[in-house]
């Protein structure tokens, strides 16, 4: 059997993995190294051209608990951007540096035989991002940066301080900057036909992938985007228009900062289900105080504006719902997460109090 003929039987289930890797090892090196890194290299293609970006495929490979086949992603990522003169700055700023350190033989064949298995398996997903040899993008609608390092500015002393009442007053100014260049821009954009909602991919890292997606939504809905959950594939997909979006991503990565934190010091000291239960009920009840006390915040907002505001902001909902169900036709709703721990929903209300809105 040719190591073409191999390949093609692991990844098909034909043969089993074991007797697939063990006919590599004893296969003319140079053939195996041939065939293995071509496989990886059009399985690696495939993907980029059917919408994976190279963050998001090194995370959801990275989630294996294989650094090497983590390390493989990257090196691919790279190579394969290095083939085409012109790549989406986007795209580009993803690349990561490959690890140093090289592994034997024999365990660099087996993490590419397994990665190439386990790319096979992953589905082409929504362009998002022009992948390199793509037409560039036109987008017109981007956030203003100003904004944008004022509310890292804000969201950065938030995280670092220790004290809560700090916390919620930088806290409360990034949501009001939001919440305001939003309403801007909205205001600014209603009759540009160029301006259209987007999607971002937004990684959603284990543990309790369930309470941290629900964390995201609610900071979403709370800033007229909306979010479906991929829980196979490590990520949120978020829609909104950028100014909505750019927002929702800076705030959300900041409240995990503040809720793992939270979590830390308020978790109990002993019993490995107690504080499972314990950190499971937190951050849910943490996700839904934070949307309510968001939805308040942007409702005030709103409220200080002229009236016609409000049709705007209606017509940029039903576009991005359109966008969404364009993207995700079938859907489901995802059942809530249990409470089993009466001191960790208490505790998750109590943060939320302590790091967000007025």
């Amino acid at each position: 059997m040719s190591v073409p003929e191999i390949l093609r039987d692991v990844v098909s289930g034909a043969i089993g993995y074991e007797a697939g890797l063990d006919a590599l090892t004893v296969a003319p090196a140079a053939e195996v190294d041939a065939a293995l890194g071509g496989a990886l290299r059009d399985a690696l293609e495939r993907l980029f051209k059917g919408g994976w970006q190279p963050a998001e495929l090194h995370r959801v490979v990275a989630r294996l608990g294989d650094p090497v086949k983590a390390g493989l992603v990257a090196s691919g990522a790279a190579a394969y951007a290095s083939r085409f003169a012109s790549v989406d700055p986007r795209w580009a700023a993803q690349l990561a540096s490959p690890p140093l350190k090289k592994p034997d033989r024999i365990t660099l064949l087996d993490s590419s035989l397994g990665l190439l298995r386990e790319l096979r398996r992953l589905p082409v997903i929504e362009v998002l991002i022009p992948p390199p040899g793509a037409a560039p993008s036109t987008r017109t609608n981007r956030s203003d940066d100003r904004i944008l390092d004022r509310v890292r500015a804000l969201l950065a002393k938030a995280e670092s301080t220790d004290f809560p009442a700090e916390a919620e007053a930088y806290s409360a100014k990034a949501q009001e900057l939001i919440a305001r260049h939003s309403i801007e821009e909205a205001l600014t954009s209603a009759d540009r036909a160029e301006v259209v909602p987007f999607a971002r991919r937004i990684g959603v890292d284990h543990p309790y992938e369930s309470e941290k997606a629900s964390l995201l939504d609610a900071v979403a809905r709370a800033n007229h985007c909306h979010t479906v959950w991929s829980p196979e594939l490590g990520f949120s997909t978020l829609f909104g228009f950028d100014a909505d979006i750019d927002g929702v991503d800076l705030l959300y990565t900041s409240l995990l900062v503040q809720a793992n934190r939270a979590m830390a010091r308020d978790e109990p000291a002993k019993g490995k289900a107690r504080i499972k239960a314990f950190r499971r009920s937190f951050l849910v009840a943490y996700a839904q105080r934070i949307g309510e006390r968001l939805a308040s915040a942007t409702r005030h907002e709103i409220t200080q504006q002229s009236p016609d505001l409000l049709p705007v902001l209606r017509n940029r909902d039903l576009q991005v719902r359109e966008a969404m169900q364009k993207a995700f036709p079938r859907t489901v709703r995802s059942r809530g997460s249990r409470v089993d721990s009466l001191e960790g929903w208490e505790s998750g209300r109590a943060a939320a109090d302590e790091a967000q809105l007025r």
